[in-house]
């Protein structure tokens, strides 16, 4: 049984996730918040509140990361690193190719880090597949992200390339995959939300999917909890945990570079980036309504 800690509360995943990780033997004893967090402690029945995450980090074995502002993620996920705690980090990862870069560099250095969006571990990988689209609605990163992760769970680690093509409605963008695979995603706002959909096409069929929501937060749990916990292999590191994230910046420079491939380690990614900061306020005011 590992005694597990959260780590922001904006968003409804910490609730959601917190009778989840119970049920599968663990024990959720701490929370931390940005503001108070005493009210949500009371109602999921957590023992203690911190102010302070380097002393949470001696209190926990794992840490769940979630908060709404990705630009924050690395500055949460740090002090458990240093105190060799693991960490399921919520998505998206992060907004930009240094963080992730950082990511990474922690994993390969041997810190225990993992999560990402549910829709990565909601599929298998297709063997046979040639080519999928997948989407969603919402915003471009937060939700868009989902539609990134649902095509890598299913055509597997190995993005290599993006381009955004633009659209009507929602905007779609192709991915090219080092073995010359393609795939695409379309994502945005719509009139009317969308489910997370795919449509995954090889020489011998075409199948299509709809990801019910209801098996997202168990499919994640049950993929990376084990091995946070030190009871399984790592499922993926996390350098191809990361290309979803780097397929959407990608995207985004090459959005603003007139719709050319741009490679998803190219230089010039540094300078690019979502903005969490104002994503996480609009967010939160529209809690209040």
């Amino acid at each position: 049984m590992a005694r597990i800690g959260l780590v922001d509360l904006d968003t409804s995943h910490p609730g959601a996730f917190t009778p989840l990780l119970r049920a599968m033997g663990h024990d959720v004893v701490a929370v931390w918040h940005h503001a108070p967090a005493d009210d949500f402690a009371r109602r999921h029945d957590i023992p203690h509140v911190f102010d302070d995450l380097h002393e949470m980090a001696e209190a926990v074995d794992i840490a769940v990361v979630s908060g709404a502002d990705w630009s924050t993620h690395v500055e949460r996920v740090a002090p458990f690193v240093a105190a060799d705690r693991a960490v399921l980090l919520d998505k998206p990862f992060a907004g930009n190719a240094a963080h992730l870069a950082r990511l990474v560099a922690w994993t390969d250095h041997g810190a225990r880090l993992s999560g990402g969006s549910s829709l990565r571990w909601a599929v298998e990988q297709d063997p046979d597949a040639d080519f999928a689209l997948t989407g969603c609605s919402g915003h471009e990163f937060d939700y868009g992200i989902h539609a990134y992760s649902l095509l890598h769970g299913l055509l597997g680690p190995g993005m290599r390339q993006a381009r955004w093509l633009g659209g009507r409605g929602q905007h779609r963008i192709e991915i090219r995959w080092a073995d010359g695979r393609t795939g695409m995603v379309s994502l945005g706002e719509t009139e009317v939300r969308h489910p997370f959909h795919a449509t995954i096409l090889s020489g011998r069929s075409v199948r299509y999917l709809e990801i019910s929501p209801s098996t997202l937060y168990p499919a994640l749990l049950e993929a990376v909890v084990p091995y946070l916990a030190g009871q399984a292999p790592n499922p993926l590191p996390m350098a191809g945990l990361v290309e979803p994230e780097l397929a959407a910046l990608a995207a985004l420079h090459s959005r603003h570079e007139g719709g050319r491939w741009v490679d998803l380690h190219d230089p010039e990614l540094i300078g690019v980036q979502y903005d969490g900061p104002a994503f996480a306020a609009a967010y939160r005011r529209a809690k209040q309504r």
